[in-house]
């Protein structure tokens, strides 16, 4: 059954968690990829801000005042690039995600009964409610702490030079 507040609590404690992961790193651990093609540590927080303003929040708040109106096309992968995330500040990005994290938590804490059904119809994806659109936002921040673990991991695999088996399977 689809409970906003437990959604909000939870997107309100992985800001903590967000914080806490990702925070004391050093540039080689923020720049660090398994692969050229892949993100890096400062990519994925450099999403997660323009993700929070952008995507979840704006679509969101779209979605709910209104539904009848197209949204505004985003492109997050092309951003990378456009945006440079590579050539970002790790700490300022972090600090400024954090904030909107913030934002985004105290704007739906203020929600006086939203209408979740409420729904937009995505130009690829057909229609999409205000619990879709909720409900994502929390379920894109698990990608990401998944994500970061295993950039953490790798780093840990590639500095170390040592076989991490002993720690249990990856």
């Amino acid at each position: 059954m689809f409970d906003p507040q437990f959604i909000i609590d939870k997107l309100e404690s992985n800001r903590r968690q967000f914080q806490q992961a990702l925070s004391g790193l050093t540039k080689e651990e923020y720049t660090w990829k398994p692969l050229p093609e892949k993100w890096c540590l400062l990519e994925v927080v450099c999403h997660l801000h323009d993700e929070e303003r952008e995507d979840f929040r704006a679509r969101l708040k779209h979605v709910l005042e209104h539904p009848e109106k197209p949204l505004v096309p985003i492109n997050p992968v092309e951003w990378v690039t456009e945006r440079k995330y590579m050539e970002q500040d790790f700490e300022y990005m972090l600090s400024q995600f954090l904030t909107e994290r913030g934002e985004s938590i105290k704007w739906l804490r203020q929600l006086k009964e939203p209408n979740w059904d409420n729904a937009v119809v995505h130009p690829k994806l057909g229609p999409h409610s205000g619990k879709l659109f909720l409900s994502n936002w929390l379920a894109h921040d698990y990608l990401h702490f998944r994500q970061i673990l295993s950039l953490k991991y790798g780093f840990l695999q590639i500095q170390s030079g040592q076989d991490l088996g002993y720690a249990g399977k990856w």
